[in-house]
């Protein structure tokens, strides 16, 4: 609900620059990311999934209201930063809780289908923000108020609905021990998504460049819930093709969609861009359920089970730290070179990312995820 309003919100309502924006979306998603491995490690050192999962949800939900109070885009920046803490926190233990949960060949079908209802509840936010843009227009800090009642729903179904799957706390070791039984591929494997995040500047930018190209604020959020609908749709079938025909392909085929649906908001200008816009949302939202769950399957695959929950929050740290260059990155080259820079610099490190994928696996006897299939 927040997602395709909060860009609007700050550039419009606080005076952000572009700049500015890259910083609040790349500290944000970062911090996300690195508190994934720290939860990660106490996750699997404690044996435990539950405690870090609800403590996350409830941080989060605690700062939407404050958004509503804001005054200037610094206290956005913190305020973001406390809700994608509670986001980290959560991620790894929740990503490892699923992965205890199935066996090992239809880990690609779990993860799909938490993508599935996760995106199916984040579908239905975009069309509350449109109703009540559509009802009080530009009233965005209306939006901030209402968004926390699914917040504290999310709470109670974490607090009374799930429970932990019996297991021993991993063995204590030093965290570089750790880190060394992760594997080479994982650190190849991980290298290589690194170097594609490096050009997934935030999707604020996408919205922006949405507004950029004519089309309506109000909705705006309607082309996001479009998008959210086709990741939802098409994330469990991507999780399923991921067990049956590898993981390497599928995330191959999400990389090039990226890079055409980038290409595509470059290339467009207006006023004949408003009307591409959706479908390029559309197409953006197939390359989500073609990468989001399959690269956390993935990364599951190559690693031992005890060390699952620090090797989700390692990706999550090494993928998210890029995030914070890249936005800051888009938001610069949108500032001085104009709103298409950014959207060609993604395109070409995503392109890149998926070659390298073609090019390291094709050298070698077992597929980069082949060791994954005896966990």
């Amino acid at each position: 609900m927040i997602v395709p309003v909060l860009p609007l919100f700050v550039t419009t309502v606080l005076g952000a620059t572009m700049t500015a924006v890259g910083l609040i979306e790349g500290v944000a998603e970062s911090t996300a990311s690195v508190m994934r491995s720290f939860a990660g490690l106490l996750s699997d050192r404690l044996g435990r999934r539950k405690p870090l999962i609800v403590f996350g949800y409830g941080l989060s939900n605690i700062t939407k209201p404050l958004l509503a109070l804001t005054g200037s885009w610094a206290q956005v920046l913190g305020i973001r930063f406390a809700d994608r803490l509670g986001k980290g926190i959560r991620g790894a233990p929740r990503d490892a809780l699923i992965a205890d949960s199935v066996a090992a060949d239809r880990r690609g079908l779990a993860f799909g289908f938490h993508r599935s209802l996760d995106t199916a509840g984040a579908a239905l936010g975009p069309l509350v923000a449109f109703a009540t843009l559509a009802m009080v227009p530009d009233n965005y800090r209306a939006v901030f108020w209402i968004a926390t009642i699914p917040g504290a729903i999310a709470i109670l179904i974490a607090a009374f609905f799930i429970r932990d799957l019996p297991r021993p706390p991993a063995v204590r070791v030093l965290p570089g021990m750790k880190m060394a039984g992760l594997g080479r591929r994982f650190v190849v494997f991980t290298a290589i998504i690194t170097l594609f995040a490096l050009g997934n500047s935030s999707d604020a930018f996408l919205i922006l460049r949405a507004k950029n190209l004519g089309m309506p604020v109000a909705t705006i959020p309607l082309a996001y819930f479009a998008f959210n609908v086709v990741y939802a749709g098409l994330s469990t079938p991507a999780g399923v093709l991921s067990d049956r025909l590898g993981r390497r392909g599928v995330l191959i085929a999400g990389y090039v969609v990226f890079a055409l649906v980038y290409l595509g908001f470059a290339v467009a200008s207006a006023p004949a861009g408003r009307w591409i816009v959706p479908a390029l949302f559309l197409t953006y939202g197939a390359y989500y359920a073609l990468t989001e769950g399959i690269q956390r399957a993935f990364v599951v695959d190559l690693v031992p089970a005890d060390l699952r929950a620090t090797a989700l929050g390692a990706f999550a740290s090494a993928t998210g730290l890029a995030l914070l260059p890249a936005s800051l990155v888009a938001g610069f080259l949108w500032d001085r070179v104009g709103p298409a820079a950014p959207f060609f610099y993604g395109a070409a490190m995503s392109a890149a990312a998926a070659l390298l994928l073609v090019v390291v696996d094709a050298g070698t006897r077992e597929p980069l995820v082949q060791q994954a299939r005896d966990c």
